[in-house]
């Protein structure tokens, strides 16, 4: 997949292209059959598919202190599940104030068509763009036609009877119904993150962990998880602690930590980028009596993380 920044880094002009537009934040399930039915048409039709998407949210420009303070994925995490789904272009276009008011048919000209290529076009039944979010799906269809694109409109996504969408994703994450917040994304609930240096006290327990810094995503509550890792394309297991460690610092202030130990693991990965998948909750962060305490706990911690994910 090409990554580009910008419509001044495309260099060339795409010969002919389908696309999608979109945030896709957390590329959960209903974007993903937007993503999928982008990339089977261009393999009917020969054309390169691309996806356009924007950065910051659109939101945080235009409602500063209304939208909710956290992505469900960073812009980093977005790319790698996009990549995923063998897409040809991904177009990341900043979103500014001044952005904000091109028109839709300056947008379909000069973005879509002139740049892109464009020969077909699929967005959501919900899909806004232009000035003022002046342009619906209905107005992207019709100026499109003018340039002999077609537009197609996909019904958004039920699970359960509800609608799926990122910002009810979010609230289930917060809440810490993961199983169904998976079952939303189509995939395990996970963040990406750098491994940094921690204050290396799991060690001193015979548990040494990797200290996770996630990028500015949202994480699910404090607790002790089952957890898969991709590391660099290897996957492994272990077991992830969300908290505020209250059996050695006083939890008021303090912001929780997230530590991974990573089963059978020996190397050295700081710096390194990290996908965690969280595959089940094991328990509630607690405060014990002294670390011997807490050492006994983790063992059974672990004796169940690899039942678990076995």
């Amino acid at each position: 997949m090409k990554i580009i920044h910008g419509l001044r880094n495309l260099k060339h002009r795409i010969k002919g292209s389908v696309v999608t537009i979109g945030v896709f934040d957390g590329v959960h399930i209903g974007h993903r059959k937007i993503i999928k039915k982008v990339v089977d048409r261009t393999r009917t039709l020969g054309l390169k598919s691309v996806v356009v998407t924007f950065d910051p949210h659109p939101l945080k420009i235009l409602r500063p202190g209304t939208a909710e303070p956290l992505s469900l994925v960073s812009l980093q995490h977005r790319i790698r599940l996009i990549r995923a789904l063998d897409v040809d272009y991904l177009l990341i276009l900043k979103f500014t104030r001044m952005f904000s008011l091109l028109s839709p048919s300056n947008f379909v000209k000069d973005v879509l068509i002139n740049r892109l290529g464009a020969k077909e076009i699929y967005v959501g039944e919900n899909f806004y763009f232009g000035r003022n979010a002046s342009g619906g799906a209905h107005i992207l269809k019709k100026i499109s036609q003018g340039f002999g694109c077609r537009v197609y409109t996909l019904k958004p996504v039920k699970i359960s009877n509800r609608i799926v969408s990122s910002s009810l994703i979010r609230k289930l994450i917060l809440r810490g119904i993961l199983a169904e917040a998976s079952r939303l994304l189509a995939r395990p609930v996970s963040i990406l993150g750098t491994v940094v240096e921690g204050s290396k006290l799991a060690r001193l327990l015979g548990y040494p962990t990797a200290n996770v810094n996630p990028h500015h995503e949202i994480i699910p509550p404090t607790g002790v998880y089952a957890v898969k890792i991709n590391l660099d394309g290897r996957w492994l297991k272990g077991i992830l602690n969300i908290g505020v460690r209250p059996t050695f610092y006083s939890s008021r202030d303090r912001e929780p930590t997230i530590e991974v130990h990573i089963f059978d693991f020996t190397s050295r990965i700081y710096g390194k980028d990290i996908e965690i998948f969280f595959i089940k909750k094991i328990r509630d962060e607690r405060r014990f009596k002294n670390a011997k305490e807490l050492i006994a706990q983790i063992r059974r911690d672990e004796r169940t993380a690899r039942s678990v994910l076995r």
